[in-house]
């Protein structure tokens, strides 16, 4: 979240934070048309967020968005990560799932395709590198047009965390005209090894901060609403318009880290243009 990057699922969510790892950024969703093989969507994305996970402080990313789709089988992007819907019937997906949570860097935040912004707030505290998360994912879609849906994923980290991520939401689907409009609840849970490495306070950290020592326990990373609106332009680009609040749970919202230098409450909005095509 959302440095940029992702944040995310235990049973069943968007977007998650653009700065560590969800990349919020979920850039425009161009509604299906059946592809009988290999499509291809590329797009870009602005994407106005906190500087970290955690900050006060605001800036502006442009995500360039690549999505690689076989049918309703495999699919790969920034966003979503690289999965296989290795089940997929009656309304019912699953199948595994690898995501990139994008690295904090002290001078900035840490965001790759930071434009504008950023924060100071994090020197002193060393940068995290880069994680890749690995896991699983779950979703069921339900009503008489399968507007409801619910899902999750879970994640163990390696590299810049060593931690498991789990994210859970529901959604609501309807039509406004030709836009189609998404919005739900959604949290994060995070296992001790992810809190410490993004709230922690080691005796180092706190000698170059001059923060108290912390040490983060597991539990609720963030909790709160999200939603999107896609709207065709025509049958292969879109344009979509999404974004989230979402305020941090307590063992990250009790860090020194965020109550002397963040805040609890995070807010994220961008907007992106999406063209698809087939091969």
């Amino acid at each position: 979240m959302r440095g940029m990057g992702l944040i995310a699922a235990a049973l069943l969510a968007v977007p998650v934070q653009a700065q560590e790892s969800r990349p919020e950024a979920a850039p425009a969703r161009i509604p299906p048309a059946q592809p009988e093989g290999w499509s291809i969507t590329i797009g870009a994305a602005p994407v106005l967020s906190p500087a970290w996970l955690g900050s006060r402080d605001v800036s502006l990313s442009v995500f360039p968005d690549l999505r690689v789709n076989y049918r309703d089988v495999l699919f790969a992007s920034v966003p979503d990560g690289i999965g296989w819907n290795a089940v997929n019937d009656g309304g019912w997906r699953a199948g595994p799932l690898v995501k990139i949570r994008f690295g904090r860097d002290e001078r900035d935040g840490g965001s790759p395709f930071l434009i504008a912004g950023g924060s100071d707030a994090l020197v002193g505290m060393g940068n995290v590198k880069a994680a890749g998360e690995a896991g699983g994912f779950i979703e069921k879609a339900f009503g008489t047009t399968r507007q409801w849906s619910v899902r999750g994923e879970v994640r163990q980290g390696f590299g810049g965390h060593q931690g498991v991520v789990a994210d859970i939401g529901a959604s609501y689907r309807a039509r406004l005209g030709r836009s189609i409009v998404r919005f739900g609840p959604r949290a994060t849970l995070a296992s001790t090894d992810f809190m410490q490495t993004y709230f922690g306070v080691d005796a180092g950290q706190s000698l170059r901060t001059g923060l108290a020592r912390y040490d983060a326990d597991g539990g609720v990373l963030s909790y709160g609403v999200g939603g999107s609106m896609v709207h065709p332009l025509d049958r292969r680009s879109a344009i979509t318009v999404f974004g989230s609040l979402e305020r941090l749970g307590g063992a990250a919202g009790d860090s020194p880290l965020v109550r002397e230098r963040g805040r609890r409450a995070q807010f994220t909005l961008g907007v992106g243009y999406g063209f698809r095509f087939g091969l």
